[in-house]
């Protein structure tokens, strides 16, 4: 149980994070959360969050790179969950080396914080993108890791960091790999938003590979994962999938998408938005029986009702969406 132990969130003001975040104080964690500094104090989406909730976490402002920051941020901890990256692929394409450092260093360095002050638990994040394209499916945690873009390079090398503190000093760390996590505040870097934003303020869909397939699940069921695997002893030193076993092309997503809005608007494929041909990820499906066997963890979100939900929110948020810019 996580119930009054002090927890440590890195990446906390991202997607992910955050939900992670408002879910560890719900089950009575205290949450101390690592977040990038930036002039304007903004601290991501936690800002979206009431002000109650906000009142209850302890903030904590760094960069992943600096190792006495992450030492300061992580010492005292009953366990550290690190999500903090850089994670947009576009972005990873313009500046590789400012992804390799927070991604890589930044895990080498939080690895090296729980080890030194012997944090009794680490869950790490990979993501499936460490995968690449799918040589077979169901895609289990022993699929070949294929490096198809510097963001998904960077995450195999700060999985394996992971691993290798494992096997050299018995890190007590759990690698969970989700697959494509959506759900409400989720940005437009991602397709989900994009195609919601879209069809509820244009007048056409526009998108990149409407062929590849992905895998969703949402971020509550995602949120759920990690604690799970805080509270897994036979998950130390193990990868796990956090998937829904089910896979979606993303012309089908943004059909349905307008079928629970009650739109039917044209959809485009823009160039600019399809990745270089050989680093495209052409289909990603999960098999997350590892999940349920080591975790006890299943997702309980169809993606109907998690897509219903995350419209939902939209339609109340929308100044929080851009319509016609293309985030990366």
């Amino acid at each position: 149980m996580v119930r009054g132990t002090r927890v440590l969130v890195t990446g906390a003001g991202g997607f992910i994070g955050s939900h992670l975040t408002q879910h560890l104080l719900a089950e009575g964690a205290n949450v101390r959360v690592f977040i990038r500094y930036n002039s304007a104090n903004s601290h991501g989406f936690l800002d979206t969050l009431p002000t109650y909730i906000q009142k209850e976490i302890e903030i904590i402002k760094g960069d992943l790179r600096d190792p006495y920051a992450v030492y300061r941020a992580v010492k005292g901890m009953d366990a550290v969950y690190h999500l903090g990256a850089l994670i947009a692929i576009p972005y990873s394409y313009q500046h590789p080396a400012d992804v390799v450092q927070t991604n890589v260093v930044g895990s080498l360095n939080v690895a090296q914080a729980v080890l030194e002050l012997g944090v009794p638990r680490l869950v790490h994040t990979s993501t499936s993108e460490v995968y690449g394209t799918a040589r077979y499916v169901p895609m289990d945690e022993k699929h070949p890791l294929q490096g198809q873009s510097p963001y998904s390079a960077s995450k195999i090398g700060a999985d394996k960091i992971m691993e290798s503190f494992y096997c050299s000093y018995n890190l007590p760390v759990v690698t969970v790999r989700p697959f494509n996590a959506y759900g409400p505040r989720q940005s437009m870097r991602a397709v989900i938003p994009t195609i919601i934003n879209q069809a509820l303020h244009r007048d056409e869909i526009v998108l990149g590979s409407l062929a590849t397939t992905r895998d969703f699940t949402f971020v509550e069921d995602t949120a759920r994962a990690f604690r799970c695997a805080a509270e897994s002893d036979a998950a130390i030193g193990q990868v796990v999938n956090a998937g829904s076993s089910a896979e979606i092309s993303i012309g089908a997503l943004a059909d349905k998408v307008q079928r629970i809005i009650g739109t039917a608007l044209p959809v485009r494929v823009a160039t600019e938005r399809l990745r270089p041909e050989k680093s495209e990820v052409d289909r990603l499906f999960s098999d997350s029986g590892k999940a349920a066997a080591v975790l006890g963890w299943k997702p309980e979100i169809s993606l109907e009702e998690g897509l219903t939900r995350t419209i939902e929110w939209m339609r109340r948020h929308p100044e929080l969406y851009r319509p016609n810019e293309y985030v990366v």
